[in-house]
């Protein structure tokens, strides 16, 4: 190797070892020496934890239809509306208001007869009408399915129980989540022997959730003064509250 290789590479490295003292000197303009840190993260525990009540509902959603078929489509739509305005009568009659009363789906379509090598045969034509009932007298479920089955409807697609105002419940539980959190909490930091510290941080998640319909079957009832409604148990209801929060630990 040269003299003027080894100069050089010398050189180099004297430039490479100076470099961290460089940037403890003053800065431009007098200012005070800069100095670089490394900043150690501080040990935490990251933990879940949930809130879970059971409450009765007080609230029910029935869905149900009239499904009417006819050899054209302008009769169907007719017979299926006579059987809607009685169905809509029965409703008010058992106490239910107008705005309870949606209207969730409106259907008309051909119906075919298929035979094996022949074209499809027109047979008529099928309209549905579909209607969502809230029943906020749990009281009355069961006899409200009865009248509107015997005012027309044919087909019942379910049942849900629902709350009215949940925040209560999921207040409930959430008090419930905080401290099983803070005990799992107080847990870790004992079996770790260490020093629990504040919450950095705390995030919620779940609460009410409807459940979905459950299956109902229409049956037309006898109306007579012997005959019972249809029996709906409304059961519970579980509320829960799910967090997740992350603790300060002391060494």
């Amino acid at each position: 190797m040269t003299r003027t290789a080894r100069a050089l590479m010398l050189g180099t490295a004297l430039m490479t070892m100076a470099a961290p003292a460089a940037m403890a000197q003053s800065q431009p303009g007098g200012s005070s020496p800069m100095q670089v840190h490394a900043m150690a993260q501080q040990p935490a525990l990251n933990l879940s934890a949930y809130g879970e009540v059971k409450v009765a509902p007080d609230q029910a959603t029935i869905n149900f239809g009239v499904v009417t078929e006819a050899a054209t489509a302008q009769e169907a739509m007719a017979q299926n509306a006579q059987q809607m305005t009685r169905v809509v009568a029965a409703l008010r009659r058992a106490g239910i208001n107008e705005r309870d009363i949606q209207t969730s789906g409106l259907n008309l379509s051909a119906q075919y007869d298929y035979q094996q090598n022949q074209p499809p045969k027109l047979r008529g034509y099928q309209a549905q009408n579909r209607v969502t009932v809230v029943i906020n007298d749990l009281s009355k479920v069961g006899t409200t399915a009865d009248a509107v089955v015997t005012a027309g409807v044919n087909q019942i697609d379910g049942i849900s129980f629902g709350l009215k105002d949940p925040k209560a419940a999921e207040d409930q539980a959430r008090q419930l989540a905080v401290r099983a959190l803070q005990d799992k909490a107080r847990l870790y930091a004992q079996a770790l022997g260490v020093q629990l510290g504040g919450v950095r941080s705390l995030t919620e998640g779940g609460g009410f959730m409807p459940e979905p319909p459950r299956p109902m079957y229409a049956r037309a009832m006898a109306m007579d003064a012997g005959g019972a409604s249809t029996p709906v148990s409304a059961g519970e209801l579980t509320v829960r509250i799910d967090i997740s929060g992350t603790y300060d630990i002391g060494r």
